[in-house]
């Protein structure tokens, strides 16, 4: 049973406080201004948190440590590839 709120009771923007504010960190990838790029955060055993670096307040998703690997995986396997331009 994961020890985060239930989908009832979920709400990203209080759900940060499950989460420590040093340990949030960008891709190396991320544009220097911040571009289009979103923060994880694996401090916390088991959870991930995931916002989005624009939003100062961003509202955070929480994923337990199996939604997170499987997420990995479709990223690395291309599943949310935009198309390319024709």
């Amino acid at each position: 049973m994961a020890d985060y709120p239930s989908a009832p009771d979920y709400d990203p923007n209080t759900v940060k406080s499950l989460f420590e504010d040093a340990a949030w960190g960008k891709s190396f990838a991320s544009e220097p201004n911040g571009g289009n790029c979103v923060e994880v955060n694996l401090g916390r055993d088991g959870l991930v948190g995931v916002r989005d670096t624009k939003l100062e307040q961003s509202p955070v998703l929480v994923f337990d440590a199996g939604e997170w690997a499987a997420f990995l995986v479709a990223v690395k396997a291309g599943q949310f590839d935009l198309p390319a331009d024709t």
